[in-house]
């Protein structure tokens, strides 16, 4: 049974909530923050581990960083990044957790 919210949201927090699952709803910022679970990391360290161009991955980044899901700061040339909400990895391992026992159980229907 589908455990009730606690508490009734006004309009503007649900919002909010929904701006936050927004940015979230991107494989690729997904993908970033996955990398950033191992620690602090610079650009050209996230364009090699995800993939992506410069281009792309910055605009990501920029997007997270204006969701305030991570951080930045500068070294000199370099800029590092961090998640700096304590709440995206449980929140991560709680949906990933979600998603495998759904894969397993429709795996297991279609038998060994």
């Amino acid at each position: 049974m589908a455990k009730k919210f606690t508490s009734s949201l006004s309009e503007e927090a649900l919002l909010l909530v929904a701006g936050r699952f927004a940015v979230l709803g991107e494989p690729m910022r997904l993908r970033l923050i996955q990398h950033l679970f191992a620690g602090e990391m610079n650009v050209s360290q996230l364009v090699d581990a995800t993939g992506g161009t410069q281009a792309n991955v910055s605009r990501h980044l920029h997007t997270l960083t204006a969701a305030q899901i991570i951080t930045r700061r500068k070294e000199g040339l370099q800029v590092y990044y961090r998640i700096s909400d304590p709440t995206i990895p449980q929140l991560c391992n709680l949906v990933c957790g979600s998603m495998e026992q759904q894969l397993t159980r429709q795996a297991s229907a279609f038998g060994p």
